[in-house]
């Protein structure tokens, strides 16, 4: 009778949870599923996750109860993500605004900025019309004032990268290169 090989077994690719943070259009999505797939993690998008939740889509959350009240549910869908073994997380380009949900991700995740210059998210978002932010204004005036307002506190997470009008392999190879020279990937 012939000896059963062990099987092999895998260690955790991720150390410790790696959120993906940044403006709308970004790429935290697509380019987050991409990073996830390469190094063996799970993937979860915070907004699909919301969305399932709350049994309506984003857009519709913030048209009945408001953005106060949806960064409240944000929040306690990324604890509830964030609550077991490392994941690569997604989230809306507002989570990390919310000083609460800052500080938890600051203590239990690596946070990763995907930096985008105005004229890659206007492209990017022009293709989507489920942009609540952008549906009552110019999206690029929107944008820009977004940046101004966001970019000094995304620029508190652990690694910047930037996310250009290239192929996503590209930018995938920067945020594992980045995860792998802080010692998060096993």
């Amino acid at each position: 009778m012939a000896k059963e090989k062990p099987l092999a077994v895998r260690p955790p690719a991720l150390r410790r949870h790696v959120v993906l943070v940044g403006l709308m259009g970004a790429g935290k999505s697509a380019i987050g599923r991409r990073v996830a797939a390469r190094i063996g993690a799970r993937f979860r998008d915070a907004d699909t996750e919301i969305e399932k939740a709350a049994g309506m889509r984003i857009s519709d959350i913030f048209s009945v109860h408001g953005e106060v009240e949806f960064r409240i549910g944000e929040r306690r869908v990324i604890t509830r993500l964030l609550d077991g073994d490392p994941i690569l997380l997604a989230t809306g380009g507002g989570a990390y605004m919310d000083d609460n949900t800052r500080f938890l991700l600051k203590q239990i995740a690596t946070t990763v900025w995907m930096r985008a210059e105005l004229d890659v998210l206007v492209k990017r978002t022009s293709k989507r019309g489920n942009r609540p932010l952008l549906k009552n204004g110019n999206p690029r005036e929107i944008l820009a004032t977004l940046i101004d307002k966001r970019y000094p506190i995304y620029a508190e997470a652990d690694i910047v990268v930037d996310s250009r009008d290239e192929p996503h392999e590209v930018t995938v190879n920067d945020i594992i290169d980045a995860l792998k020279a802080r010692g998060d990937l096993a």
